[in-house]
């Protein structure tokens, strides 16, 4: 057997729910801006609409909030690390049907690792008819093969639910659109 360890165990950072909440409720307060003041991010493109949320994000976790991270298969549009531990996962999309979401998903589940449990998708909507796109947003997700099972958000333009790791179907997370 290998000598035992004399330092201290030091759990892995995790993100608890009240920390989750408290991310995107920092991610929501910018939608509310851009809302308020549309002309000024009217012709922004997908990477500078995401700056904004870094800028946000990282007045409140003091700079661990980057964006275009490697991460898994690929780069994440936002990812938050806490002692070089990830804790948070998130992708931008401009809705463009259905399968721009789906495709999304699959995307966003390729870029999270077996640790990773809390997921968010930013949809940005230039095409008219909001709320045609929110009531779209459920069926489409529960759709995808990996999802799980729904869960309440009590927010009009938000959905919730439980979905599976890609590679392994018993490691759930948590996803928020």
């Amino acid at each position: 057997l290998p000598p035992a360890s004399v330092e201290p165990y030091v759990p892995e950072p995790i993100l608890g729910m009240g920390e989750y909440e408290h991310i995107l409720s920092v991610m929501s307060n910018m939608v509310t801006v851009m809302e308020r003041s549309p002309n000024a991010f009217r012709n922004m493109h997908e990477e500078d609409l995401r700056q904004h949320f870094l800028v946000q994000l990282n007045a409140q976790y003091e700079g661990q909030a980057t964006g275009e991270t490697f991460n898994g298969h690929g780069k994440t549009d936002i990812l938050i690390r806490v002692e070089g531990k990830n804790i948070f996962i998130a992708e931008c999309l401009f809705w463009d049907g259905p399968k721009s979401l789906s495709d999304k998903i699959d995307q966003l589940l390729g870029y999270a690792t077996w640790r990773d449990t809390k997921l968010a998708l930013l949809v940005f909507n230039r095409g008219g008819a909001f709320s045609a796109v929110v009531g779209k947003i459920p069926e489409t997700v529960k759709a995808h093969p990996s999802f799980r099972h729904e869960l309440s958000l009590p927010v009009e333009t938000g959905y919730r639910c439980v979905i599976r790791h890609r590679d392994d179907p018993n490691r759930e997370m948590l996803l928020t659109v």
